[in-house]
């Protein structure tokens, strides 16, 4: 473009060709004015405008501040010419902030080319919605761009730039796109021709389905059959093969995308992603020696594994992964080190069994002291998640060793994790306490606050501990360097705790357990007070404060060096530092009062035990660890706390206050040290999963049915029918064909195509209402697209497992000219899964009498007559039968009457017998319906199904 303007063709050269800065910003200001009056003195044609906005566009690239420019930059996005429109848009994405009062002059401006045929134009608005896109330009043209992206006339560049478009407003502006109502129409663009719009629109569904995994469901098939096209039909162009491998970025989207979801129960697509994953390791068995082609195919087998391990950790498919799991990390290659080590974590935080991960500790402790610091996170993590009871020593042990060697960045995770596995998995007191004195000796200040906090309150907590605690900390002490934290842990304040900044000060050891080894040989009084007061020179003031609430703790209990503690109180009172100022003058006056030691007693009172809390040390583990964009699908630290990351997913904007147990309640030392452990996500109380409310229930999240008095006649119908139209438009057809047996059946539906155009993107789903009562699932994974005029077969498996009320859902959704969606009940019912029996009258009159009472279900409704005046009986046996219940003859000796009896089947609760008796009279034109079972909710559900079509068949 430069060529073709020879002026900033010059300015351009004349820069490059300045020899100091002096001259080039001479040469930059002498055109800035030129462009200042050029501009004031208007008259300019598109040219020149072009012309002088591509020099501002170039001098702000340089770094220099421009202050002219916008007015013709907005202007020049409305002209007709694409290079001046282009200059135009140019100066807007890089001179305009989103927050520009300049934007609001060019929203219409980029509505209009959103709303153009012509592609580029199309292309430029996008580029500056996506570059720029404050809130308000994301509010005024969201539905633009959403409109180009699902246009059947957009190209298919137009639809890849449109996605991303709106996944950049999405990721700044979440609130303005109304992600669950554009569902379906945009997971539909998964089924694109065009896999560069695949990948694009994946991109934007793993986004949106994030945050809201109900109303994007239905890409869970999608994906499921995007892989199996790629992996084993191998169907895709060839310019989406890169080094022999289809398209890895679209399957590593789609493998990640169905993470986001939990398992799926439907053996159908369990089975095709059991042949896609086994398929993926098949192919990434032996390595190639092209580094290209083996970068993709790790890429891809990495993420098909962790999908695996989500799938089933017990799985043969891990076992395989596990095996080429432990090869990888022995890789001479860092960055398949770095994935092996990763996806053992994953493992190890999902699965029940660590022996596949443990028969490779060796070597993953050893990765502690790769030469790559990622490698040496990874190994952390793996550490981490793969400790449990039986090697919480050794890896504590391990963790230590290598703590005092290892990178500073790496040092304040490290001291958070060692802390939390010593906690979780400590089986006795004393080898808590020796780990993490050991820890805070090694760490120094790497070690956080809530660390030593957390010794503090189990000591204080634990009578059998303090003695031995106090020892501990003593010898610690004498040791020529100590650490700060060390000091603090020495201690004990007055009660009530003192308040330090933000911190909530809860005591120190020796100067409240310090008297328990006092009478010992090398532990005097004295003795503790040199130690410790030595130690204070090397700390800041905060600690020396409270180094002073443990000298007046031992003015109470060791009165015989408390002219040494005076003497130290005498000495601080002139110090500049307010605090110790206070704290010494204040202590001073309290121990130099003359006879009166019940006072003193009473203010350095021993602390009581502190209430049971939860610890914050996993809490800040998290914070420490952060969030990225893509969220990840699990967490470090074994499967336990994967399941509480869960429950707490779920839990309300409403906290359960969950009551704990009094820590010294305990007589198992272990049972106490679990209690007071009380890990969980975020320092917030465990809840049981018992206590945690769902968002939402099954039922609301059902679709919306789609309704008329047609749709009501046919499934009320096919209610007592084994085949039949369940619905019929202009465009498509649905009939159903169905046959039962026990408690199984199968259902065939027929999906036809009415018009002259091929229904693409086509999608079914099922939704049921309560899946451990009634299973269905469909026998292969629907096809994407119907030929014009013809018609495919889906079948669906169906099993009756308990007592169900609501039938199931098949939603629909299609692409024909636009978007269609329908959502219907299918006639599965409880009475399908009946099964007739013959009795005799003296049999059914018994059993008859000993049901009755509560287990009873009767209703009495109006009812048609024939033409003549007559009672139906032949629709009323028409009902019965269709319901599978078997209509007994020479029972009733009103001819008028039906009787009838059947046996419900379910795999789960059995079979639940079933008696009906049919009274219609034909004078009061009312019938009386009486069903009576084994089971009340049964007799009431038979009683509703059969009345609907016996009531509902005097207004047809």
């Amino acid at each position: 473009m430069a060529t073709s303007m020879r002026g900033l063709t010059q300015f351009i050269a004349d820069i490059r060709g300045a020899r100091v800065k002096e001259l080039e910003e001479k040469r930059i200001n002498k055109e800035m004015a030129n462009i200042r009056k050029k501009f004031k003195d208007g008259n300019l044609d598109g040219y020149q405008k072009k012309k002088y906005v591509a020099k501002i566009i170039f001098t702000y690239i340089l770094g220099y501040k421009v202050d002219v420019g916008h007015m013709e930059a907005v202007n020049l996005i409305s002209s007709s010419k694409y290079s001046e429109k282009q200059i135009g848009y140019l100066a807007v994405t890089l001179l305009m902030h989103e927050n520009s009062d300049f934007l609001r002059l060019v929203v219409n401006s980029i509505r209009k080319d959103l709303d153009s045929n012509h592609e580029v134009d199309n292309c430029l608005a996008l580029h500056a919605i996506a570059n720029v896109g404050g809130s308000e330009m994301a509010e005024a043209l969201v539905e633009d761009v959403h409109r180009l992206l699902i246009s059947p006339t957009s190209q298919s560049f137009v639809k890849k730039k449109a996605a991303l478009t709106l996944l950049r407003l999405y990721r700044k502006h979440p609130e303005v796109i109304p992600a669950a109502e554009w569902a379906l129409r945009i997971v539909s663009l998964m089924d694109d021709l065009d896999l560069g719009v695949v990948i694009c629109v994946t991109s934007l569904v793993m986004a949106l389905a994030q945050d809201h995994l109900d109303a994007y469901a239905v890409c869970y098939t999608k994906a499921v059959d995007g892989l199996y096209r790629l992996v084993v039909e191998r169907k895709y162009a060839a310019t989406y093969t890169y080094y022999k491998v289809p398209s890895p970025w679209l399957q590593v989207k789609l493998l990640r995308l169905l993470q986001y979801y939990p398992p799926t129960s439907d053996p159908t697509i369990r089975n095709v992603l059991h042949e896609v994953l086994q398929t993926i390791m098949n192919n990434c068995a032996e390595p190639s020696r092209n580094v290209q082609h083996n970068n993709a195919q790790h890429a891809v087998l990495f993420e098909a594994i962790s999908l695996a391990i989500h799938l089933d950790t017990s799985s043969p498919l891990v076992g395989s992964a596990a095996v080429l799991l432990a090869r990888f990390i022995q890789s001479k290659e860092t960055n398949v080190r770095y994935l092996g080590l990763d996806t053992l974590a994953h493992l190890a935080a999902q699965a029940d069994s660590l022996d596949s991960i443990k028969k490779h500790q060796n070597t993953i402790i050893l990765s502690l002291r790769d030469k790559d610091i990622s490698v040496r996170r990874r190994a952390l993590d793996l550490l981490y998640s793969m400790c449990d009871v039986d090697n919480s020593e050794l890896i504590v042990g391990e963790l230590l060793r290598y703590l005092r060697i290892a990178d500073y960045a790496l040092r304040e995770e490290m001291c958070l994790k060692i802390a939390i596995l010593t906690e979780k998995y400590a089986t006795s007191y004393k080898w808590y306490v020796d780990t993490i004195l050991q820890l805070i000796s090694t760490a120094g200040e790497h070690v956080g606050d809530e660390v030593w906090y957390r010794v503090v309150q189990i000591v204080t907590n634990t009578e059998d501990l303090q003695e031995y605690a106090a020892k501990v900390v003593f010898e610690h002490l004498r040791a020529p360097s100590t650490h700060e934290s060390l000091v603090k842990v020495g201690g004990k304040s007055v009660n009530p705790p003192v308040k330090l900044g933000s911190h909530l000060i809860k005591g120190y050891i020796l100067g409240e357990y310090g008297h328990l080894i006092a009478n010992e040989p090398g532990y005097s009084p004295i003795e503790q007070f040199q130690v410790l007061h030595s130690k204070s020179q090397f700390c800041v003031a905060a600690t020396r404060a409270l180094l002073l609430s443990t000298y007046i703790k031992w003015v109470n209990v060791f009165p015989e060096i408390k002219p040494q503690l005076l003497n130290i109180f005498e000495r601080y009172r002139h110090v500049l530092d307010a605090e110790l100022q206070q704290r010494a003058c204040e202590f001073y006056a309290l121990a130099s009062r003359p006879d009166d030691d019940e006072f003193l007693q009473n203010v350095c009172e021993e602390m009581p035990p502190f209430p049971p809390r939860v610890s914050a040390l996993l809490g800040s583990l998290n914070k420490k660890q952060g969030d990225t964009g893509d969220k990840r699908t699990w967490i470090h630290g074994g499967k336990e706390a994967n399941m509480e990351r869960e429950i707490v997913k779920r839990k309300t904007t409403l906290m359960v206050d969950v009551a704990g147990h009094d820590n010294t309640s305990s007589a198992d030392g272990r049972g106490i040290m679990e209690s007071l452990a009380g890990l969980n996500i975020g320092g917030s109380s465990p809840v049981p999963p018992s206590a945690v409310p769902l968002l939402e229930t099954p039922a609301d999240r059902a679709p919306r049915l789609t309704g008329g008095p047609n749709i009501e006649r046919w499934f009320e119908t096919l209610s007592y029918s084994a085949e039949g139209v369940l619905y019929e438009d202009v465009q498509i057809q649905v009939g159903i064909k169905s046959r039962f047996q026990s408690h199984i059946g199968q259902l065939a539906v027929y999906l036809g195509n009415k018009v002259d155009a091929p229904l693409t993107s086509f999608t079914t789903s099922l939704h049921i209402s309560d899946p451990d009562a009634l299973s269905v699932s469909f026998a292969k994974i629907p096809p994407n697209t119907i030929s014009s005029r013809s018609q495919i077969q889906q079948l669906l498996h169906v099993e009756c497992k308990k007592m169900f009320s609501t039938p199931p859902i098949l939603t629909i959704s299609y692409l024909a000219g636009s978007h269609q969606a329908i959502s219907l009940r299918l006639p599965i019912l409880l009475s399908k899964f009946c099964s007739g029996v013959k009795l005799g009258q003296a049999d059914f009159f018994e059993r008859w009498k000993i049901i009755g009472g509560e287990r009873e279900a009767q209703a009495i409704f109006p009812i048609a007559l024939t033409s003549t005046g007559q009672i139906d009986l032949t629709k009323h046996r028409k009902v019965l039968t269709g319901h599978n219940l078997e209509v007994l003859e020479g029972i009733d000796p009103n001819p008028s009457n039906l009787v009838a009896a059947g046996i419900l089947h379910m795999s789960t609760d059995g079979r639940v017998g079933c008696l009906l008796r049919l009274e219609p009279n034909r004078e009061a034109k009312l019938c009386r319906l009486t069903v009576r079972s084994s089971s009340a909710e049964v007799a009431t559900e038979i009683q509703k199904l059969i009345q609907k079509p016996l009531a509902a068949s005097q207004t047809t």
